[in-house]
């Protein structure tokens, strides 16, 4: 998924949403269906990194959607490559295990990703809210 210019083992290879737009508040952009994304898993949209780099998209087991930057805050890592279980996904790269809704990471680590606001509308659509520097 491609959107402007910041987990589990996806299945789906990233999809291009350079189609994405806003819709009624300008601040969500349409990214996918809820479909598009596997259960316990991820999609991942792509940004460059000048736009804070790509986002992690995550689907929980009772298909709650939550949204990352793709970058663990210990070395680096894609998020969107862990392994997702009940609100947290594991790096996969050292096993940080970090908060999907707050994007920090568990005690005895520390550090913090950027999460995003995530909503989903009736049809199951998910929106991203990015603002104007995002």
């Amino acid at each position: 998924m491609k959107v402007g210019s910041d987990s589990t083992c996806s299945e789906a290879p990233p999809v291009d949403v350079a189609w994405a737009k806003a819709e009624s508040d300008p601040t969500f952009v349409r990214i996918c269906h809820i479909d598009d994304i596997p259960p316990l898993g991820s999609r991942v949209v792509h940004r460059s990194d000048d736009r804070g780099g790509n986002i992690a998209l995550f689907r929980t087991a009772d298909d709650r959607v939550f949204a990352l930057r793709d970058r663990c805050p210990h070395k680096g890592g894609p998020l969107s490559q862990g392994i997702v279980f009940g609100d947290r996904v594991a790096c996969p790269l050292h096993n940080w295990t970090i908060e999907l809704e707050s994007g920090c990471a568990v005690a005895p680590d520390h550090g913090c990703t950027r999460a995003f606001t995530v909503r989903t509308d009736d049809e199951r659509v998910v929106y991203i809210a990015l603002c104007e520097t995002d």
